[in-house]
């Protein structure tokens, strides 16, 4: 069983920067696309990014395009969440997932019923 534990959100200021982490169990995260959703109040959980297993291909909802990185360093069982000029509307829980796969490949998953493994989320929060 793969776990996903989040880390690294907090309450930052319009325009400030936040990293997240997202550090797997297992053995097989190399192999795993990942992806990060968030979820604000009272609306739908939503994509924000996605990485291949390889690294190699990447994705983004076009709120975050130029603002937000996504990255994962498999020696680490590590994906990460680097967030630039955050607004007041990126304020939400920010979920990690990783979906199971048997190889490396170059494929993005940008819904989150393609993922089988969940973190249970890390807050943001932006003040105006």
């Amino acid at each position: 069983q793969v776990q996903l534990v989040e880390s690294g959100g907090g309450l930052v200021q319009d325009g400030g920067s936040l990293r997240l982490s997202c550090a797997a169990s297992g053995r097989t995260f190399r192999s795993y696309p990942m992806g990060w959703f968030r979820q604000a109040p009272g609306k739908e959980r939503e994509f924000v990014a996605a990485i291949s297993s390889s690294g190699a291909s990447t994705s983004y909802t076009d709120s975050v395009k130029g603002r937000f990185t996504i990255s994962r360093d498999s020696a680490k069982n590590t994906a990460y969440l680097q967030m630039n000029s955050l607004k007041p509307e990126d304020t939400a829980v920010y979920h990690c997932a990783g979906r199971r796969e048997s190889y490396s490949g170059s494929y993005v998953y940008t819904r989150s019923s393609e993922y089988n493994y969940w973190g249970k989320g890390t807050q943001v929060t932006v003040s105006s």
